[in-house]
């Protein structure tokens, strides 16, 4: 059998990116599937009639997920990427049962907050950086990103359908099934991870206040404090100006997804094929800013507010596959797991604090509100990305990664 050309991806490098896109697949299904239907369910259980109590148990699993995200990261390091993975899973699995059987708020609560701990989100990426050469590595972070974004889809147009057919319990015993079924695939499809680099790891310290590293975790808090501020909103608008149901809006959702992924797949191509990672980069962020101030001028008209998702996930997904990969390609080595962990950490808290922020600022103000400081916060994060220093260019590969993972490069 002919060895892949050093432009093509090996066959490890597409099982890999695979099976790894189908882990946080697995996983984020369970997760997104309870968010069209909890607050509903929480109606009909002791405490859930208090809003808040509501909100916590949907916040809850973001902000054990930040509290987590650099010492899941920093075990990785130490410990190996797989061991790390199966145990958050683990985790989650446990997590899930708790709130399959919780009989008030509270214990639903607690399993969210059990879910939140198996926070695997940065040893994943790094194993998916260990297994993969530079110029396939947005590819592969690109596969991860679209199975969220998919799953996300999905789970609007299934959890209805769901919920009324096996009930909430039902589909908490699923997301732990989904768990199980993923640590299947990390010890008996995922390839052998590569040793860890030899050498001392870098003090956590210089991995924090990296500045290139800083900027690139300024990026994720930004992007995901907009996307979560933006569906505070974005649902009442389609309601209000296109008399939508919101049993619907997966009309509107699933096609700007999958179009989306369509049009995604050029400006990857262009990064890594044409070494335009930082052009890219920048006018990802640009379409972004762009977008937002569009849908504030047109947050009145239903097919500005529509047009505007299809753009919004379009650059979304751009900068989602692309982030982590400038993050394992600037990081060190050996620190590679804690670099992933704290940029994992500003993404939660960017999830968080979106939530919160526009939440705060449609009571104080208006929907309009929302994508002006959405815009605002991108025109920051646009002059902090185009001031970074050149995104260090791909080493040429003289071969594929082998059986076993194992990386052979030249400078």
């Amino acid at each position: 059998m002919l060895s892949p050309t050093p432009e093509a991806m090996s066959r490890d490098e597409k099982r890999a990116g695979g099976a790894l896109a189908s882990i946080f697949a697995l996983r984020m299904l369970g997760l997104f599937l309870i968010l069209p239907v909890f607050a509903i369910h929480a109606q009909t259980i002791p405490g859930g009639d208090d809003m808040m109590l509501v909100g916590i148990a949907l916040g809850a699993y973001g902000l054990t997920q930040a509290m987590f995200q650099i010492p899941f990261g920093m075990a990785a390091d130490v410990f190996g990427r797989k061991r790390v993975i199966i145990i958050g899973l683990l985790l989650f699995a446990l997590g899930s049962a708790v709130a399959a059987m919780s009989t008030d708020i509270w214990w639903a609560i607690f399993g969210r907050i059990l879910q939140g701990a198996g926070a695997i989100s940065a040893a994943v990426t790094a194993l998916a950086a260990d297994l993969t050469r530079e110029q396939h590595r947005t590819k592969v972070m690109a596969m991860i990103g679209s199975s969220i974004g998919l799953v996300f889809a999905i789970s609007l147009v299934a959890a209805p359908a769901l919920y009324a057919v096996i009930g909430m319990s039902g589909i908490f015993w699923m997301t732990a099934a989904l768990a199980i079924a993923a640590i299947g695939l990390v010890t008996h499809v995922v390839p052998p991870a590569p040793p860890l680099p030899p050498g001392p790891r870098p003090p956590f310290r210089d991995v924090l206040f990296d500045t290139q590293l800083l900027r690139l975790n300024f990026g994720i808090f930004t992007l995901h404090m907009v996307q979560m501020a933006m569906f505070v909103v974005v649902p009442g608008l389609l309601i209000k100006y296109g008399d939508l149901p919101l049993a619907s809006h997966w009309k509107i959702y699933l096609p700007a997804v999958l179009a989306s992924f369509v049009l995604m797949v050029p400006a990857i191509i262009l990064a890594e094929k044409r070494n335009k990672v930082q052009p890219v980069f920048v006018s990802a962020i640009g379409l972004l800013f762009a977008t937002l101030l569009v849908m504030w001028l047109g947050s009145t008209s239903f097919n500005v507010v529509a047009g505007g998702l299809l753009s919004f996930f379009v650059a979304f997904n751009i900068l989602e596959a692309m982030l982590p990969s400038l993050i394992s390609r600037i990081a060190p080595a050996r620190a590679k797991g804690a670099a992933l962990g704290v940029y994992n950490t500003t993404q939660a808290l960017g999830l968080f604090l979106g939530g919160f922020l526009g939440g705060w600022l449609v009571k104080n103000f208006d929907a309009g509100a929302v994508f002006v400081c959405g815009a605002v916060m991108t025109a920051l994060w646009l002059v902090v990305a185009a001031t970074m220093l050149p995104v260090p260019v791909r080493r040429a590969v003289t071969s594929a990664p082998s059986a076993h993972g194992i990386l052979e490069t030249k400078s």
